[in-house]
């Protein structure tokens, strides 16, 4: 069984589908990986080069998977990134052609929008294609607490707040809602999850990775998704997910504090010399109910 995972991809560094395919295939799932856009780094940096691939070359690759007659091997979609709306179109056309053949399969959208402290940083007209197309569409999501905030209009400091905009999203379509990160106290950092029965979080100390590191959620969703097929439980997804994602922030932060070779280069993250923390990972955190 497979996961196609259309999203962006960079040459150097982790983001997008290079943040997502390894740890989903270092789980033992196959990953089909079509990029929408193809920068030399991710956009951090400042500077790069490149471009977006555009919605009709993924629509291309999509049509050619399906004339091979496998899209019934596909247990899951993942998209991330679009770099265009017209992307997203054609995500959702593979979504409907993946379910025509997979009944089963799971749709699972990361909503890329943008950050805490960084504010919006895609086109315009995304948001809305998210909200009113691609969300509705899903079966689970994966939203960080700025794109809750602004999938539902709702100020999520508190988090009976929170909650109230994750059941708004269960109602527009999605059964699962994965809140990425959401920050009630300093030095302490969540992961929110709800199956519309019930509400998780786990909490894992915040590390000092200052305005943060690229590529983190989409590391997060490709663990998350990979553990959900797996296991089809999520209390013990939402563990494992959030003790390899911090087991693999953690070693990224230890290794550039340890360098010695001084870079005002953004802090990357270490997947491949981490990759153990993705299978077995050295931290447990526990999920406690809340609702």
């Amino acid at each position: 069984m497979a996961v196609l995972s259309i999203q962006s991809h960079v040459v150097f560094g982790y983001a997008g589908n290079t943040a997502a395919v390894f740890p989903m295939q270092r789980l033992g799932r196959e990953v089909w990986a079509i990029n929408t856009v193809e920068f030399s780094n991710h956009t951090g940096y400042g500077a790069w080069r490149g471009k977006v691939l555009g919605a009709e070359l993924a629509a291309e690759l999509v049509a050619g998977i399906e004339e091979r007659g496998v899209l019934n091997r596909a247990e899951a979609v993942l998209s991330g990134y679009l770099g265009d709306a017209a992307v997203g179109r054609a995500i959702i056309d593979a979504v409907k052609k993946v379910r025509r053949e997979s009944p089963n399969a799971l749709y699972c959208c990361d909503p890329v929008m943008g950050d805490v402290g960084r504010g919006f940083y895609v086109k315009p007209d995304i948001p809305d294609i998210f909200k009113n197309e691609l969300v509705p569409l899903a079966d689970i999501i994966c939203p960080n607490q700025f794109e809750l905030e602004a999938l539902t209009g709702i100020d999520t400091a508190a988090v009976d707040n929170a909650i109230k905009a994750v059941n708004i999203l269960h109602e527009t379509g999605p059964s699962i809602v994965l809140v990425t990160s959401f920050k009630e106290k300093d030095g302490e950092l969540s992961m929110l999850a709800s199956d519309k029965k019930n509400v998780y979080k786990v909490t894992t100390p915040e590390l000092p990775l200052g305005s943060g590191v690229a590529g983190t959620g989409d590391m997060t969703a490709s663990v998350f998704l990979s553990r959900y097929l797996e296991t089809r439980n999520l209390e013990k997804t939402l563990e494992l997910c959030a003790a390899s994602v911090f087991g693999v922030l953690h070693a990224s932060f230890a290794a550039a504090s340890s360098s010695s070779i001084k870079s005002n280069l953004p802090m990357e993250l270490k997947i491949i010399d981490a990759q153990q923390e993705l299978v077995s990972p050295s931290h447990s955190f526990r999920a406690v109910k809340i609702k």
